[in-house]
């Protein structure tokens, strides 16, 4: 082939032979000999042309060159923490729109879809006790601002997440949440700005055109100026959830991972990409299910495996089962596993500690040594042989001091009638947590969350091996440290209050939920 080519507006390319050769014994003549096409500018010469349109361009352009790269570690700034006496929540910063603007989301593994409020918005807070602005996302005033209309395939797809509707033509929404407050809205896409960490751990500004909530009216809880954000950042496995929309296009990997500190100091690391780490091991996901659902198969204390039925642990009816939701700051244990655990915790300690019964029926234990010393150790067993191995610090919770000794409690609890397992921050944290969404199924190993971590650019597509970080075929291994990223936790919507006393602890929760 041969071209020929004139520096003027438009470009002509002269074809001398194309002949394409195919499957079998066939071959197609694919143009004329020769064949003349016709090239244009797509910025005539003569016309200007904004930095910013040719720098949108340009970032097209790169997200098809990434996408034959397995994207890039997507990192959200983050800030918050978990003490429910403080914050008691954990938000990233988003940026959406052209121009963007900084909206100030709750990060939650419960839900699925983005959302932000909206002008006008009935209901919705214009101030925050986080001393963060109230930005009012506005699609008249972002010129890449689409409405998905009720015939959008994305808004049949909107109803998996959420009671989905049509308003003049307007792909709408409703979220309900356990403690009684709500949001509802309409699906628009706009643009999405973040930062990408890609091969040579560069950082690149990147954007993407995803959909997502504009809310239009709050109420209850959401309403308040209490620890108000300007929306609630879904992590779910839907389509809709902004990892799968990110992932489908190639921008980032189909997974997120988390690492969270136990220190009283907090913090950690969430990035959207794998962690690699030696020890990791993992467990198949339980598939069509809304939550981040494993199969527990087994319990054991002290090496001793508990007399707990294994249909204790398991779904039925679309009810309990096991879910793991760093949302969640304590853990539960359905009623019928949480009287034989806490059995054997006391009966393995009965000879060290004084057992204490709180007014809210909390088992409790005054120590006068070190929790390591006394308590057994802990282990989870999961489908496919994977073990979560919890120390003390894992299913204890620190109280108050009586005399110089110190109270430590059993931090798993129950919710009546639910039969329902959650694995929550108390045993989550000091763990690298993998949620691979392409392999189907969550990993998890023992680590120092303030050392840093080795991140993949690629799911391992559900092989069970346990690899080395740079090992991992076709990918490329980053190493990020907890201080590249704001330290954070990941909390879903739940606020808590606990209020500790030596012989009293109360705790309320409102856990967001999903009603279809």
């Amino acid at each position: 082939m041969s071209a020929s080519f004139h520096a003027v507006n438009t470009v002509t390319l002269t074809l001398t032979c194309a002949v394409v050769f195919m499957l079998s014994q066939t071959a197609l003549v694919r143009c004329m000999f020769p064949s003349t096409l016709t090239l244009e500018r797509a910025f005539p010469v003569n016309q200007r042309v904004e930095l910013s349109q040719l720098r949108h361009r340009d970032s097209l352009r790169h997200r098809r060159i990434l996408q034959q790269q397995s994207g890039g570690v997507v990192d959200f700034p983050v800030k918050g923490t978990y003490d429910p006496l403080r914050v008691g929540l954990y938000y990233a910063k988003v940026q959406l729109g052209s121009p963007p603007k900084d909206y100030y989301v709750q990060i939650d593994t419960g839900s699925d879809v983005l959302w932000v409020g909206c002008t006008p918005c009935n209901g919705c807070p214009t101030s925050s006790t986080l001393q963060i602005p109230m930005e009012f996302y506005d699609p008249s005033s972002s010129s890449t601002s689409h409405a998905i209309s009720c015939a959008d395939q994305r808004c049949a797809q909107a109803a998996q997440s959420s009671d989905s509707g049509c308003l003049d033509n307007q792909c709408s929404y409703k979220f309900r949440y356990g403690d009684g407050s709500g949001t509802s809205g309409y699906y628009v896409s706009d643009l999405m700005h973040f930062d990408t960490i890609a091969q040579g751990s560069k950082s690149l500004s990147s954007s993407a055109s995803v959909v997502f909530g504009c809310s239009t009216a709050q109420t209850g809880d959401l309403t308040k100026s209490d620890r108000a954000v300007n929306g609630i950042f879904g992590f779910g496995q839907s389509g809709l959830s902004i990892i799968s929309q990110l992932s489908s296009q190639g921008v980032a990997p189909d997974a997120f991972s988390h690492c969270l500190i136990g220190s009283d100091d907090g913090g950690g690391i969430l990035v959207i990409g794998q962690i690699v780490e030696p020890n990791m091991v993992y467990t198949p996901l339980i598939q069509s299910q809304p939550h981040y659902n494993i199969n527990l198969r087994s319990i054991s204390v002290n090496g001793q495996t508990l007399s707990i039925d294994p249909s204790v642990f398991a779904i039925s009816d679309n009810q309990g089962g096991t879910i793991v939701d760093s949302g969640t700051t304590l853990s539960y244990l359905a009623e019928d596993a949480l009287n034989p655990f806490v059995d054997a915790i006391t009966q393995s300690v009965s000879q060290s500690v004084q057992p204490l019964i709180s007014k809210k029926a909390n088992k409790c234990y005054i120590i006068t040594s070190s929790v390591s010393d006394v308590f057994p150790p802990v282990s989870f067993n999961f489908e496919g042989g994977a073990s979560m191995h919890l120390r003390p610090q894992d299913y204890l919770l620190q109280q108050n001091s009586v005399g110089g000794a110190e109270v430590w409690c059993i931090g798993f609890q129950s919710i009546s009638n639910q039969g329902i397992t959650i694995l929550g921050d108390l045993v989550l944290k000091d763990k690298i947590i993998v949620y691979d969404l392409g392999g189907k199924r969550i990993g998890w190993s023992d680590y120092d969350c303030s050392s840093s971590v080795n991140v993949s650019l690629a799911s391992n597509g559900g092989r069970n091996e346990v690899v080395n970080a740079g090992q991992v075929g076709g990918s490329i291994s980053l190493q990020i440290t907890r201080y590249e990223l704001i330290p954070i936790f990941i909390l879903g919507f739940i606020h808590y209050t606990w209020l500790a006393h030596t012989t009293d602890i109360h705790i309320t929760s409102s856990i967001m939920t999903r009603t279809l």
